[in-house]
């Protein structure tokens, strides 16, 4: 018994330490998008049809990937500099944000044919779906948030702010929606029931906060800034500022796997960060990959178990889509 008992542990320490040894994601594929040329900007995708969309902002276009097949389906014309992209499964649309031509396209998801158009106002980036109320969420102008309903494309409210909004976080628990404004060097916090910011929390010495991303269950908001390159760390009921940890430069995703306590960063500097989260306070960097100058969009994509990384043609680097896969 002693002999079997002495086996066991040895056999779980070794597994616990292969474990922490192994990467913590790996290049598992690169999918070629041929003569697409600019910036790529963000990325949404139909899980059940094995779709990936992606905002070729240069290139005004919307390529569609097949992710079972690895390779480019299709090529979306049309748009006027196209930043943000939401596929709504419930509605059967895809959304586009173009920001040249201050409106959202849309588009059917079977047929990827556009089926209309709804004006936000200028420069509408980040878009954020909120399937309990059936909206969409736009981020836009020199300082708004506009919902639109995902079923009849029509704009029904909207919240001011202090500046033009980057990325944002909608709160499945509740009714805030988090939201980064570095024009104003503040993260504010909007009740989407009343439509009102009911607080503002300033980044202090660190400026240009671009991406985001949410831990619910240990009410933590990421937040990836520019100057200096960073990742912070914010206790969502105080807005304290918690921990930080240094990261690659030019962020502009940031992702939380929940399920592995991982953080994800790309930034243009041309990097893929992975940060651990050891618990609600403490945060350590435990890898860091090349991906490609420029590639600072992304897109982790939980029930496949994969991060896609946006990759623009720069001289001798094509553009594509990198997939790296979590164990």
């Amino acid at each position: 018994m002693k002999w079997a008992a002495c086996c066991a542990f040895v056999c779980v320490s070794v597994g616990a330490a292969m474990a922490e040894d192994a990467p913590p994601l790996r290049l598992a594929q690169t999918i070629p998008l041929g003569n697409v040329e600019g910036r790529i900007d963000h990325l949404s995708v139909d899980v059940a049809g094995q779709r990936l969309f992606v905002a070729a902002l240069g290139n005004d276009t919307v390529e569609v990937v097949d992710l079972k097949a690895g390779a480019r389906l299709r090529t979306l014309r049309g748009f006027a500099e196209p930043q943000g992209v939401a596929f709504v499964a419930e509605a059967k649309q895809l959304f586009v944000a173009n920001g040249a031509a201050g409106s959202l396209s849309v588009v059917d998801a079977k047929t990827l044919d556009p089926t209309g158009t709804v004006r936000v106002g200028k420069d509408p980036d980040n878009l954020r779906y909120d399937a309990a109320r059936r909206r969409l969420w736009v981020g836009y102008g020199t300082g708004a948030l506009a919902a639109v309903d995902a079923d009849t494309g029509k704009r029904i409210d909207e919240v001011k702010l202090a500046g033009h909004p980057e990325s944002f976080q909608l709160a499945g628990g509740g009714t805030r929606i988090f939201v980064n404004v570095p024009d104003a060097a503040l993260i504010a916090v909007v009740d989407r029931a009343t439509l009102r910011v009911v607080a503002t929390w300033p980044t202090q010495e660190l400026r240009a906060n671009f991406p985001m991303a949410l831990d619910e269950a240990d009410r933590r908001l990421f937040v990836g800034f520019r100057k200096p390159a960073q990742l912070a760390v914010y206790d969502t009921d105080s807005g304290t500022r918690v921990a930080g940890v240094e990261c690659a430069g030019d962020l502009d995703d940031v992702f939380y796997d929940a399920e592995r306590k991982r953080i994800y960063l790309t930034g243009g500097e041309g990097f893929l960060d992975v940060v651990a989260q050891r618990d609600a306070d403490h945060y350590e960097r435990v890898a860091r990959l090349p991906t490609g100058p420029g590639a600072r969009t992304s897109l982790w994509v939980a029930p496949l178990r994969r991060l896609y990384v946006a990759v623009p043609h720069r001289g001798s680097q094509a553009a594509a889509i990198q997939v790296y896969e979590a164990p």
